[in-house]
């Protein structure tokens, strides 16, 4: 990995840490629906701008039905899982609850093809399981009323993630652009229906709100596709995945930066066991990082 694709990779993990920490400040005041309909919409607006000056064709006739499931089950249902947890979960513990996603993907992808986890999977998810117990646990106690239903709504936004994960392991090989534009489309056009059923924002959204939306949508969506399928092309999937392990640390400096979170030990055991056992599972290592590159195919 180059300075080039380090710096993409530290900047696209400082940018997803960030969008818990926007999540956390828009929730309260908007819902989740609403909050997430926006962010989505924005985000499809902002890569149309993108496919329409690169001249990239989405071919939606033959693949609608494939951007609907990924847009459910990669931005609609998650966004708004983790959307909702935030109106009572930290951001620190957030986008550490994210860090599960390889687990999720791990166990449902095992399920799915019938394969036997090996022992190191298995030993992996034991630790995330664990490390999951000790922030929820802790957590429980000092969070406000539905602080377990908060943390529970964020496990299964991250398994929703497995699902997407496994779902894209046996759909047609559409172009990496393409998902990430599709997928939003069909994020935006499933979640249109609940915004009737939001309730209403009678007053104009204070300035602070107006932007944390603005940035979720085109900053943590938009752009955030564009330099992660850039890293996927320049150094391959598995050091992309690199991604999942960083976004705690920023999710955590961020919370702690410009919400005064606290930092407890709790946080950090829990954090750094539930990365250790998600780095089991996926079979990562360090070393991966600096290897010459296999291009996917498409």
């Amino acid at each position: 990995m180059n300075s080039s694709s380090l710096f993409r990779l530290l900047l696209l993990s400082a940018i997803w840490g960030a969008s818990f920490l926007f999540m956390r400040i828009g929730a309260p005041v908007l819902g989740p629906t609403l909050l997430i309909f926006c962010r989505v919409g924005l985000a499809a607006l902002f890569l149309f701008a993108i496919s329409t000056y690169s001249k990239q064709n989405l071919f939606v006739s033959l693949h609608w039905k494939h951007y609907l499931i990924l847009g459910l089950f990669n931005s609609a249902i998650p966004f708004l899982l983790f959307a909702y947890a935030a109106k009572t979960v930290s951001a620190s513990l957030l986008s550490i609850l994210n860090a599960t996603a390889p687990i999720w993907a791990a166990v449902i992808s095992a399920l799915w093809f019938r394969s036997p986890l090996t022992i190191k999977a298995t030993l992996g998810m034991t630790l995330g399981l664990i490390g999951v117990g000790v922030l929820a646990g802790v957590e429980a106690l000092t969070l406000q009323e539905n602080g377990t239903i908060a943390i529970a709504a964020g496990l299964a936004a991250a398994m929703s993630y497995g699902i997407a994960t496994t779902y894209a392991k046996t759909a047609k090989s559409v172009a990496p652009f393409a998902n990430a534009h599709g997928s939003m489309w069909g994020a935006t056009l499933l979640l249109a229906p609940l915004t009737w059923l939001s309730a209403p924002v009678m007053d104009l959204p204070p300035l602070r709100i107006v932007l944390s939306v603005a940035i979720l949508g085109i900053v943590c969506s938009g752009i955030a596709y564009l330099l992660y399928f850039r890293l996927i092309s320049d150094v391959g999937a598995t050091s992309a995945l690199t991604v999942t392990f960083l976004i705690p640390v920023f999710g955590i400096l961020w919370g702690w930066l410009f919400l005064g979170e606290n930092i407890g030990l709790h946080t950090v055991m829990g954090g750094a066991v539930i990365l250790i056992g998600t780095a089991l599972v996926t079979n990562f290592s360090i070393k991966t990082l600096f290897e010459t590159p296999r291009l996917p195919t498409t």
